[in-house]
């Protein structure tokens, strides 16, 4: 599926039960005469799970209509700060500079969370090949040319690795999965730091890379490309059938990628006043090394109260009952601590 399927597919239906009055919105959707619409637009890390989000809740409550563009955490976060969305939603959240430019406020709520992977096509190597810390940053600054290098070879002992040319897929667009993998990079590196591309959504990759839209996207390339490696989050990856890397921790243990891993990392991060909170390395010798949180960019005051209304039910549907399905899509549960505290953080919104 292209992704621009994926997007289509990914638009909310409207199932209009006996006896309800419904119209015709310009996509031919049936929509209930008296519907309460609201539309968001942002991260593509988090949007199998948004998506499933929103088809369940409109099973429930049939006058919501849900919508939600897949167009990367930066386009999302213009679109919030330009007020042309009731919500966005980014793996990078907001920086202080970017919510002082919001006149009606803005509320961060952490939605869901998950690991990036280093996701990989070898022939005849499935799920064991092991990365250094050292190694996959040189890999990634174009260091490090060919499957068979030394340094690959030395931590992984019983594989026997190719000579092909080590392919890098990136993202094109902007993209909180490209800040969390570069804000990692860039703590346990000082060379990428401070004379390598640095952190940021939308950064100059070193050397010559494949390039590629949304997580979906750069799972698809790496998917067709033998001999090629790309950062990408741990469902795209599962749901794609890629294999996936074990990557050295901060504690120098090797750890597989997993939904649990992700959740043992996370229940050891406290959460601060602003909800804002990043774990570029985290503690622990179980820890995964490459954890996100994602957010929704709320404005703390809307003009239309039934809107307001629906969407805070809506939102705390989510970080409840939604939830449930966050590990069979390949996502971690939040932690109930930041339940609560987000759970709390909607109250303030008007």
């Amino acid at each position: 599926m292209t992704a621009r399927q994926f997007m289509l597919v990914f638009l909310a239906v409207v199932v209009c039960g006996a006896g309800t009055s419904c119209t015709s919105d310009s996509t031919g959707s049936n929509v209930p005469t008296d519907a309460i619409q609201l539309h968001g637009a942002g991260a593509t890390f988090p949007a199998p799970l948004y998506k499933k989000w929103m088809e369940e809740y409109q099973k429930r409550n049939p006058k919501m209509r849900l919508s939600y563009d897949i167009v990367g955490s930066g386009e999302g976060i213009k679109r919030f700060i330009a007020g042309t969305v009731d919500f966005g939603a980014s793996d990078a959240a907001m920086n202080d500079e970017q919510m002082a430019s919001v006149g009606r406020g803005v509320q961060l709520i952490p939605a869901t969370a998950g690991i990036l992977v280093l996701a990989y096509n070898l022939e005849g190597i499935g799920g064991d090949l092991k990365l250094k810390r050292d190694v996959y940053v040189d890999i990634f600054l174009g260091k490090i040319k060919k499957w068979n290098d030394s340094r690959i070879e030395a931590a992984n002992p019983g594989l026997h690795l190719p000579s092909d040319e080590i392919v890098i897929v990136t993202r094109q667009d902007s993209s909180g999965t490209t800040y969390a993998f570069t804000n990692h990079l860039s703590t346990i590196s000082t060379e990428w730091r401070d004379r390598g591309p640095g952190t940021g959504t939308l950064i100059n990759w070193p050397g010559n890379v494949m390039r590629a839209s949304g997580n979906e996207g750069v799972a698809g390339r790496i998917k067709l490309s033998r001999g090629a490696i790309g950062y990408v989050e741990y469902g795209f990856a599962e749901r794609t059938g890629l294999s996936m890397a074990w990557l050295e921790n901060k504690e120098g243990q090797f750890i597989q990628p997993s939904g649990g891993s992700g959740l043992v990392t996370l229940l050891n991060i406290p959460m601060p006043d602003n909800l804002r909170v990043f774990v570029p390395d985290p503690e622990g010798k179980d820890s995964y090394p490459i954890v996100t949180y994602s957010w929704l960019l709320l404005y703390k005051k809307y003009d239309d109260p039934q809107k307001v209304t629906a969407l805070k039910q809506y939102l705390k549907w989510n970080l409840t009952v939604g939830q449930e399905f966050s590990e069979s899509l390949g996502y971690i549960r939040l932690p109930p601590q930041v339940v609560a505290r987000a759970t709390a953080a909607l109250e303030e919104i008007q």
